[in-house]
């Protein structure tokens, strides 16, 4: 409380010095009425236990902008609004920014405001800093009303000494005192040594004795309970005088001061979350704060939100429950109760020292650091940017151009990345189809006229045209474009338009384009199909295919350029005999089948039936006549890696077959399948009769799992340097 109560009040002279000196003393009052209502309510609904909330200097330097903006006649009324009427449209914006903050609350909207790009976030805190400052000097050199601050730093003369003395004093306190103690807070040090300060200098000059038409202090509290009551009763009915064209003037202050202060209350959660090891609940937090903001404004007092000094004050001195913040609050309420009167002698030199330093620590010096490189000196700009409309005009047009500066960083980082994650080649990548070794050397031939590229993050207007360059040079040589979507987070309207002209270019080449992974809907609700067939990117009429999965689409490039070289098998192929697979290519055929005739066997399957599982015992190797089968590793909870398809001429069951273990995956017969299995205990029977014939085909079994590690290893490369 010691922490908070200073600071609101200096806050709260800072909001109504605007409307002018008759309502400093107004302002205190709003600035303790502002740190009662928080410190009792936002403890008991917010999302951080150990958090105290009061007025705070985002609040000051919109509230105090907006203020300037009426009375200037700015702002919704159209003409320039007297002081009793500005008070009303402040109360007004306290309202709406508090009922934004329960909005987004509601909505759970408190994570979207961690997205917020740190130069804008960055330039907004500085701006808040650079504005408190500018409007604080005037009342540290106490100049009197009309003197602008540029012509009075440029004449000593219209200083006063009172003010410049207990202003002096009270900065130097405030920066020195943290080196001494941390016992009493610096606030409280520098509040009483310019107090006694400003004592000092009425021993001398005893027009400073005075409370009434003294402009150094404060000033009188006026009226009391029934005052009060009678202001709220006023305040009530003017509200309800608005009329409803006025109050679109409010929207965007409003909006601005809930953005602001739901960052600083964010970012206080976020500190309080590092120090106690805890997880704070943003949108709770948004809510709580929402609620304090709404009966802070209905019973006159200026908004604010959790507040980084008082916080910390409380954690660090034990401070765990809810019950620390609203003790906070309710001991602002008895020292306003004990202490009022002397809330009158406060000068204003002191508090003005202190946001004097408060807006100096708030200016973001670290963003300087962006200037040391040169890809980060675009984001320095932005903090410059709103830093300059900020002073220029204020913080509230600073705002959309924070938002248009953020959307103009999204689309930079966009169009900076590449949304293509890895682009390789057919002969750098296969499907998962086992081919022959003839087969093999024809796909590795023709490999380079298949283009494979996966896809990443958001295809837009931003990166459209980037996704074109890259592809440029494949779309004038490759046969086949495989674009896999799966890391895709959207596409637009450009984006697919683009596509189209991709797919124009390969059909004039008779070339086609393959989609692979689409997304059944995207995270942004978007179902990427549908959408390719309402644009009509997806005709019968284009080269333009949808395939499942990348090893989909792989299989079939690999079938067409196998087609042309009438490699491709047919499904109604004879059954091989032993001496056709190139596993036992050369031998002689009577010689290898009266030799292998103990322990071979032939199998047959149907479509779909289990050749083997996982688990199951069995050490024959078996040779495929004919058909497909499809290898499957299983992961748990009914999930399967398909590790590969073998047809006719392959062979499958190795690893059982040389260590005689349990198969590790499944294998399922896709078409129906002639099989030759050879066991390994009968094997070893006929190895001791025919030790050539069996040292053949171990070394010819090794040449071939040789080959398909090197396959394997080809494509790891690949991928990993890609």
């Amino acid at each position: 409380m010691l922490v908070a109560l200073p600071s609101s009040i200096a806050f709260g002279v800072a909001i109504f010095t605007a409307l002018g000196p008759a309502y400093v003393a107004q302002g205190a009052m709003a600035g303790v009425l502002g740190a009662i209502a928080m410190g009792l309510l936002a403890p008991l609904t917010g999302g951080t236990p150990q958090l105290v909330t009061s007025p705070c200097a985002p609040a000051a330097a919109v509230m105090t902008a907006f203020a300037a903006d009426v009375l200037a006649g700015r702002h919704g009324v159209g003409h320039p609004a007297q002081p009793a009427e500005a008070l009303v449209f402040m109360t007004l914006v306290g309202l709406g920014c508090g009922g934004a903050q329960l909005i987004y609350g509601l909505l759970r909207g408190g994570r979207l405001m961690k997205y917020i790009p740190y130069p804008v976030s960055s330039g907004y805190l500085t701006s808040v800093g650079v504005l408190i400052f500018l409007s604080q000097m005037p009342k540290f050199l106490g100049l009197a009303a009309g003197n602008s601050l540029w012509h009075g730093l440029l004449s000593p003369g219209a200083w006063a000494g009172p003010a410049v003395a207990v202003g002096a004093v009270t900065v130097a306190v405030m920066l020195a005192a943290p080196k001494v103690t941390k016992a009493v807070p610096a606030t409280i040090l520098a509040l009483v040594a310019g107090a006694l300060t400003y004592g000092a200098l009425a021993l001398t000059d005893p027009a400073l004795r005075h409370l009434d038409h003294n402009p150094f202090v404060i000033g009188s509290f006026t009226g009391g309970a029934g005052s009060f009551l009678s202001d709220f009763t006023a305040r009530g009915s003017a509200l309800s005088q608005l009329r409803f064209a006025e109050l679109g003037g409010f929207v965007v202050p409003a909006l601005t001061l809930s953005i602001l202060l739901s960052m600083d209350t964010l970012k206080t959660c976020v500190v309080v979350d590092a120090m106690t090891r805890t997880r704070h609940d943003s949108n709770r937090a948004l809510l709580g704060q929402g609620l304090a903001n709404v009966a802070s404004a209905l019973v006159g007092g200026v908004p604010g939100s959790a507040t980084i000094g008082a916080t910390l004050v409380n954690v660090n001195s034990g401070g765990a429950t809810r019950l620390s913040g609203l003790a906070a609050g309710a001991l602002a309420l008895i020292a306003f109760l004990v202490l009022g009167r002397f809330i009158a002698w406060i000068p204003i030199a002191a508090l003005a020292g202190i946001l004097l330093v408060v807006g100096l620590r708030m200016i973001d010096r670290a963003s300087l650091h962006l200037l040391t490189q040169r890809s980060t000196v675009v984001d320095f700009l932005v903090v410059v940017a709103v830093v300059a409309i900020s002073v220029a005009y204020n913080l509230i047009a600073s705002t959309a151009a924070g938002f248009g500066l953020a959307i103009l960083l999204f689309i930079r980082e966009q169009i900076r990345g590449s949304v293509i994650r890895r682009k390789l080649y057919g002969h750098q990548i296969s499907s998962k189809q086992h081919r022959l070794p003839a087969q093999r050397a024809v796909l590795r031939e023709r490999g380079e006229l298949t283009t494979v590229c996966e896809l990443q993050g958001t295809l837009f207007f931003g990166t459209a045209d980037k996704l074109f360059t890259e592809l440029e040079p494949d779309l004038r040589r490759c046969r086949y474009l495989i674009l896999d979507f799966r890391r895709i987070q959207s596409v637009d309207f450009t984006a697919a338009h683009l596509l189209e002209q991709i797919e124009a270019m390969l059909t004039e080449r008779h070339a086609h384009l393959l989609f692979t992974n689409i997304p059944a809907s995207l995270p942004t609700g978007q179902r990427l199909e549908a959408y390719f067939d309402q644009v009509g990117l997806v005709k019968p009429s284009q080269n333009v295919k949808i395939l499942e999965t990348l090893d989909d689409a792989l299989e079939w490039t690999e079938d067409q350029f196998l087609a042309e070289a009438n490699l491709l098998a047919s499904g109604e192929a004879q059954p091989l005999e032993l001496a056709e697979f190139d596993l036992l290519h050369g031998l002689d055929p009577a010689e290898l089948r009266a030799a292998l005739a103990p322990c071979l066997a032939a199998q047959t399957f149907v479509p779909g039936q289990k050749i083997f599982q996982n688990g199951d015992p069995g050490d024959e190797l078996l040779l495929i006549r004919r058909g497909t089968v499809r290898i499957d590793l299983p992961l748990g909870d009914g999930k399967h890696h398909h590790l590969g398809t073998f047809t006719r001429g392959h062979f499958i069951g190795d690893m059982a077959f040389l260590d005689r273990g349990v198969r590790s995956a499944d294998a399922t017969a896709l078409t129906s399948t002639d099989l030759f299995a050879i066991s390994r205990a009968r094997f070893n029977e006929v190895a001791r009769a025919h030790p050539i014939l069996a040292a053949k085909l171990f070394a010819r079994l090794a040449q071939a799992l040789a080959l398909r590690v090197r396959q394997v290893d080809r494509e790891l490369r690949a991928l990993q340097e890609s």
